[in-house]
């Protein structure tokens, strides 16, 4: 993940959200929950070097993401889109907003 780690430092968001902040829940136990998932699928990929090549985010991990942009951004996106179309993900922030985390893609 050094190219998203690189990429990162370079981006607008750098300097007010960490990897976590924008890719775990903020409750407690899903958060948790999150990391041992995420942990267990990135040890196996590295270990067996059978990751996909680039990293692709999972839909579950990309709701995940949409909520925190949302919790982030409530009061700017709440003028672009119902609250409904956001968190169903018809409305998706990254779909614009692609670069805004790990800077230009492939």
């Amino acid at each position: 993940m050094r190219e998203q780690y690189d990429s990162w430092q370079k981006a607008s968001h750098h300097a007010v959200a960490t990897c976590v902040e924008c890719h775990l829940p903020t409750a407690f136990v899903a958060k948790y929950l999150a990391k041992a998932e995420n942990g267990f699928w990135h040890s196996k990929g590295f270990t067996l070097q059978d990751f996909h090549e680039p990293i692709r985010i999972k839909p579950k991990n990309r709701m995940i993401l949409q909520r925190n942009c949302i919790g982030c951004h409530a009061a700017l996106v709440s003028e672009i889109a119902s609250p409904h179309e956001l968190e169903s993900g018809s409305v998706r922030c990254v779909t614009c907003h692609a670069h805004v985390g790990h800077g230009p893609q492939r």
